[in-house]
C-alpha cells in the first residue's frame, strides 16, 4: 500500500466517523412506536435515508428535509440495522420489544409499593424488570445489569455524588443542632406567646414554620414542646397533632434549605438530563415553589382555622370535647413515649439556646447563596456575557457545589460553636454528627434507586409508549392536575412521599416534554407545563406524607402529640382533602393555562378562608 492509498483510506475513515456521529438513534425500540433519529448538524439539502436490516427483511426509508433536526421512524423487528444516508453508513443493533412491556417497570414499582409498603424493594423490582426486558429476558444477566450498570452508573455521576454528599452533610448538621439543644432553643423563644387557646395554637403553628430544616426534627420538637401547654389550654390532642403534621413535611418541602432539597433537586436534575435539557435543576426547584399549591395552602389553612376559631367534621367534635372535659391522660402507650425520649437526635434540652440552632442554619443559607453568586458570575463571564442580572447568575451557577460548600461549612461552624461553649465534648460532637449522617442513609439509598429507575424508564422508552396512548386524549395543560392526583393517591396508599417522587419524577418529566412537543407548544408553554408537573409531583407527594395513616411523619406526629393515631388521621383527613381539591381547581388547572401562580395562590387563600368561615363552626359556642 503506497502512501496515497493510505491517506485516501484515512480520509474516508475520518469522513465516515465524523458524519456517522452527526446522526444518532437508540438501540431500543418499541413495536409500532416511532422513535427519534437525531441529526446533530442539519443538512443543506433534502436527503433520503434508509434503515436496512442485515437479512434485508425490514427496510424503512425516509427523507431528511433541509435543516431538519430529527425524524421519527418505526421498526418492528430486532436485528442489526445499517442506516444509509449521503453515501455514509452507521450500523447498530436495535432491539425491538413489545410496547406494553415499557410501562411495566414503573407500574411494578407502584403496585408493589402499594401492596407491600416497601419502597426500596419496589424500586429494585422496577429496575430489575426493566433490565430483564432489555437484556433478552435473562434473569441472571438482568440481575447483574441492575447492579453493575444502573445502580453503579447512578453513583459515578459527579452531580449525583455532590447531591449525596450534601444530603448526608445536611443530616450531620441537623444531628449536631438537635443534640446541642439548638432546635429546642428555637422553639423555646415562642413559648411566652402561648397565653390562651388561640395564641397557643398560633405558637404551635409558628414553631412548625420556624423549624423548617427537617420534618422529623420539626415533628418531635414541636409536638413534645407544645403538648403540656396545649393540654393546659384545653386544645385537643387531635388539633395539636394536625398542626404538627401539617407544618412538618409542607414547610420542609418548599423551603430553599432543608433536608428535602438535596433529594428533590437530585430527582429534578436526573429528569432534566433524561430529556436532554441543560436547565439548572436548582433554578427549576426555586421556580417550582410558587406552583406547589398544596403545601403552601395547607400552611395558610392552619392560620385561617386558628384566626377564625372554627373547625368542622371530626375535628370540631374533638375540640369541643377537649374544651368541655379537658385533656385527661395520654392517648398513646408508654412504649411510644419511650421511643420519643430515647430519640438519638434529641438532647441537651436543659442547655437549649436559640442561637445554637439559628447560626449554623444562617451559615448554610449565606454560603449557599454566596456560592451561587460566585459560581454564576464566573460562568457568565466565561460565556462572554456582559449584560447580566441575578436571573442569569442563578441560571449559570453551580448549585451542587454551592450546596456542598454550604453543608460542609454549616457542620464545621456548628461543631466549633458547641465545643467553644462546652455543651458537648469532641467525642459527643462526632457521635451527634455521625447520628445525623446515619439518619440520611435511607434517603441516599432511595435517591440512588430513583436515579436508576429513571434511567431504566428512559432506556425502555416508557414515556414514548405513554405518549402514544394518551396523545389523542389528553391536553398537556391538564398534565399538572393529573400528576398531582396520581401522586397524591400513590403517596397516600404507600405512606411515602420520597418513594413516590422517586418513581414518578423521571416519568412525568419525560411525559411532559414529549406531550408538549407533540402538541406543538411554544418554548415558554413547554417550560410552564414542565414546571407544573414537577411541582405537582412534589406537592402531591406531600399530601400522602401529611395524611396517610402509614406515613412516618403522620405516625411521629401522633406519638409526639400523644394522640390516638387513628383519631389523628380521621380528624385531619377532611381538611387535607378540602385543601387538595381547592388547589387542583384554582391552582393546578388555571396555572397550566397561563394564570400567574401568585394569583392562583391568592384565589386559593380567599376560597379556603371563606369556606372555613361558612362551613366551619365556632369551637367554643355549643
Amino acid at each position: 500500500m503506497n502512501k496515497y492509498s493510505f491517506l485516501l483510506i484515512l480520509f474516508v475513515a475520518i469522513n465516515f466517523f465524523c458524519y456517522s456521529q452527526n446522526i444518532e438513534f437508540q438501540s431500543i425500540a418499541l413495536t409500532n412506536i416511532e422513535f427519534k433519529v437525531s441529526i446533530k448538524e442539519p443538512l443543506d439539502s433534502i436527503t433520503q435515508a434508509s434503515f436496512i436490516s442485515d437479512n434485508l427483511t425490514d427496510t424503512v426509508s425516509f427523507f431528511i428535509l433541509k435543516s431538519e433536526k430529527e425524524k421519527t421512524v418505526s421498526i418492528n423487528k430486532t436485528g442489526n440495522y445499517t442506516l444509509f444516508w449521503n453515501g455514509i453508513s452507521t450500523q447498530k443493533n436495535i432491539k425491538v420489544i413489545p410496547a406494553i412491556l415499557s410501562i411495566l417497570p414503573p407500574l411494578f414499582a407502584i403496585l408493589i409499593a402499594l401492596l407491600f409498603r416497601q419502597v426500596l424493594f419496589s424500586l429494585l423490582i422496577g429496575i430489575f424488570s426493566g433490565a430483564f426486558f432489555m437484556y433478552d429476558y435473562n434473569p441472571i444477566i438482568a440481575f447483574m445489569r441492575t447492579v453493575d450498570v444502573y445502580i453503579i452508573n447512578s453513583l459515578i455521576d459527579k452531580s449525583h455524588m455532590q447531591i449525596i454528599v450534601f444530603t448526608i452533610l445536611f443530616g450531620g448538621m441537623v444531628g449536631l443542632i438537635s443534640k446541642s439543644g439548638g432546635t429546642q432553643g428555637i422553639a423555646n423563644l415562642l413559648l411566652p406567646l402561648a397565653k390562651n387557646r388561640r395564641s397557643g395554637m398560633f405558637t404551635t403553628w409558628l414553631s412548625g414554620l420556624i423549624i423548617f430544616f427537617d420534618d422529623y426534627a420539626n415533628t418531635l420538637v414541636v409536638g413534645n414542646l407544645m403538648r403540656p401547654i396545649t393540654d393546659k389550654l384545653k386544645i385537643s390532642r387531635e388539633k395539636l397533632a394536625f398542626i404538627v403534621d401539617a407544618t412538618s413535611a409542607p414547610v420542609a418541602s418548599i423551603f430553599i434549605i432543608s433536608s428535602w432539597i438535596g433529594y428533590e433537586v437530585g430527582l429534578i436534575q436526573d429528569g432534566l438530563k433524561i430529556i436532554g435539557s441543560d436547565l439548572n435543576a436548582y433554578s427549576v426547584f426555586i421556580e417550582s415553589i410558587l406552583f406547589r399549591f398544596y403545601p403552601i395552602a395547607m400552611l395558610a389553612f392552619i392560620g385561617f382555622s386558628i384566626y377564625l376559631n372554627k373547625d368542622f367534621g371530626p375535628m370540631l367534635t374533638a375540640e369541643r370535647f377537649a374544651i368541655k372535659n379537658g385533656i385527661n391522660g395520654n392517648h398513646i402507650n408508654s412504649n411510644s413515649k419511650d421511643i420519643l425520649k430515647s430519640s438519638e437526635l434529641m438532647g441537651n434540652e436543659d442547655r437549649a439556646k436559640w442561637f445554637n440552632g439559628i447560626i449554623p442554619i444562617l451559615v448554610m443559607v449565606f454560603v449557599a447563596f454566596g456560592g451561587l453568586i460566585f459560581t454564576g458570575i464566573k460562568a457568565v463571564e466565561a460565556e462572554g456575557i456582559t449584560n447580566y442580572g441575578i436571573k442569569e447568575i442563578i441560571y449559570y451557577s453551580d448549585s451542587y457545589a454551592s450546596l456542598l460548600w454550604a453543608s460542609a461549612f454549616a457542620c464545621l461552624v456548628a461543631g466549633l460553636l458547641f465545643l467553644s461553649q462546652r455543651i458537648m465534648k469532641l467525642n459527643e460532637v462526632m457521635d451527634a454528627w455521625f447520628v445525623g449522617l446515619r439518619s440520611m442513609f435511607l434517603a441516599v439509598l432511595m435517591l440512588t434507586l430513583a436515579w436508576a429507575i429513571g434511567t431504566v424508564t428512559y432506556d425502555i422508552r416508557t414515556a414514548d409508549y405513554i405518549i402514544n396512548l394518551v396523545s389523542d386524549s389528553i391536553s398537556p395543560h391538564y398534565l399538572p392536575v393529573i400528576v398531582f392526583l396520581v401522586c397524591a393517591v400513590t403517596s397516600f396508599s404507600t405512606g411515602t412521599s420520597w418513594g413516590t417522587m422517586a418513581i414518578m419524577m423521571p416519568l412525568v418529566i419525560g411525559l411532559s416534554h414529549n406531550v408538549s412537543e407533540l402538541y406543538g407548544l411554544s418554548a415558554d408553554e413547554q417550560y410552564l407545563i414542565l414546571i407544573g408537573v414537577i411541582s405537582s409531583v412534589l406537592a402531591g407527594c406531600v399530601f400522602g406524607d401529611h395524611c396517610s395513616p402509614i406515613s412516618d411523619t403522620t405516625i411521629l406526629s401522633s406519638m409526639a402529640s400523644s394522640c390516638d393515631h387513628i383519631a389523628h388521621v380521621k380528624t385531619q383527613l377532611p381538611y387535607a382533602l378540602l385543601v387538595a381539591v381547592v388547589c387542583m381547581l384554582l391552582g393546578d388547572i388555571p396555572s397550566a393555562f397561563g394564570l400567574s401562580p401568585i394569583i392562583s395562590i391568592l384565589l386559593i387563600f380567599v376560597a379556603l378562608f371563606f369556606l372555613m368561615k361558612f362551613i366551619g363552626k365556632t369551637v367554643d359556642s355549643f
